[in-house]
C-alpha cells in the first residue's frame, strides 16, 4: 500500500478527479480531502529580523539612490549648488521613487494579479501498481502538485 497526496483548486476538476478516482475501484475510505484555510491577514510590507519574505522594499530604493546620487554628484560640478548638494538630492530622489514603484508594485500585485494556490489537499491509499493510473488521471484532472509515499 502507498499514499498519493496531490493539491487541488477549490474546483469542479477536484469533484470530477474523485469521482473518477471511485470508477478506478479505489474505495471511498481511501479517498481523504482535507480544504486549507486560506490567510485572512494582509502580508506585512516591511521584513522584520524574525521574519522575512524575500521581497525587500529597499533593493530598489538603494539601487536607485546610489544611481541619481552618483548623478548629482557628477553633473553637480557644472551646476550652480555644486556637487555635495546635488548628489544628496539626487540620492533623496532615487530612494524616494525607488520606494514609490517598489510599493506601487506590491499593492498591484496585491490587488490584480490571482496566484494559484493550493486549496485542498487530496490523499489517497493505493496499491503500488495502480499508482501510473492515478498519477495520470489526477494530471489530467488538474492537480496542481503531486507526490508518492510508498508503503505505508
Amino acid at each position: 500500500m502507498g499514499l498519493v497526496i496531490a493539491t487541488f483548486e477549490n474546483s469542479v476538476f477536484l469533484e470530477l478527479a474523485i469521482s473518477a478516482l471511485e470508477q478506478q475501484d479505489i474505495p471511498r475510505m481511501h479517498i481523504f480531502a482535507a480544504p486549507l484555510d486560506k490567510r485572512n491577514e494582509p502580508r506585512r510590507l516591511f521584513d522584520t529580523i524574525h521574519s522575512a519574505d524575500g521581497y525587500s522594499m529597499f533593493d530598489s530604493a538603494a539601487i536607485l539612490g546610489t544611481i541619481f546620487m552618483l548623478l548629482g554628484a557628477i553633473y553637480g560640478y557644472v551646476l550652480a549648488w555644486g556637487p555635495i548638494i546635488w548628489g544628496i538630492i539626487g540620492a533623496v530622489f532615487g530612494i524616494g521613487s525607488g520606494l514609490l514603484l517598489k510599493l506601487r508594485l506590491v499593492m498591484r500585485d496585491k490587488r490584480g494579479n490571482r496566484k494559484i494556490t493550493s486549496e485542498v489537499v487530496l490523499m489517497i491509499r493505493c496499491e503500488d501498481s495502480q499508482w501510473q493510473s492515478i498519477q495520470g488521471l489526477l494530471w489530467e484532472h488538474q492537480a496542481l502538485g503531486l507526490t508518492r509515499i510508498k508503503s505505508v
